[in-house]
């Protein structure tokens, strides 16, 4: 399990004074990804035109390049700004399989301080029911704190 606040407290210090939204995209998938025995793909997926999602600063296997916010975990994260805490990813009709061993995945949308979205963070486990609610609300502060600010 993650040690949300000292983890909360390294990303803060590396990315003090940071704006520029790729470079805390790279800092934060490299510190959650090695935060985590569970987090076998960590990464960003960033908004890159209407309804699009592109690869973004990641951490692990190969992700997808481009998905629509119509289809998949992170297009629902985009779509409907809500985290999808997914215990089985079999379960989703929908499910993108950028890898075959995901078994579940959490996707929190991130904003900056005007509202605006970002992207999503994209969380994959190759076990089944690896995330809880306190992992998802402990990074949703952590983004909040890091993208919350840039204008």
């Amino acid at each position: 399990m993650a040690d949300y606040p000292s983890l909360k407290q390294t990303i803060a210090a590396l990315t003090e004074g940071e704006t520029d939204v790729v470079s805390l995209m790279a800092t934060l998938a490299c510190e959650l990804h090695h935060a985590d025995d569970r987090f076998h793909w960590t990464g960003f997926y960033r908004v890159t035109g209407p309804e699009l999602l592109k690869i973004g600063p990641y951490q692990g296997g190969h992700g997808c390049l481009v998905i629509p916010f119509s289809r998949g975990v992170c297009g629902a994260a985009a779509r409907t700004g809500k985290t999808q805490l997914i215990a089985d990813v079999e379960t989703i009709s929908d499910h993108i399989a950028c890898s075959t061993s995901t078994r579940s995945e959490l996707v929190i949308p991130i904003y900056d301080s005007h509202k605006t979205l970002l992207g999503v963070l994209d969380i994959d486990s190759d076990f089944p029911n690896a995330f809880t609610q306190d992992d998802a609300d402990q990074l949703a502060a952590i983004l909040h704190d890091t993208f919350g600010r840039l204008n």
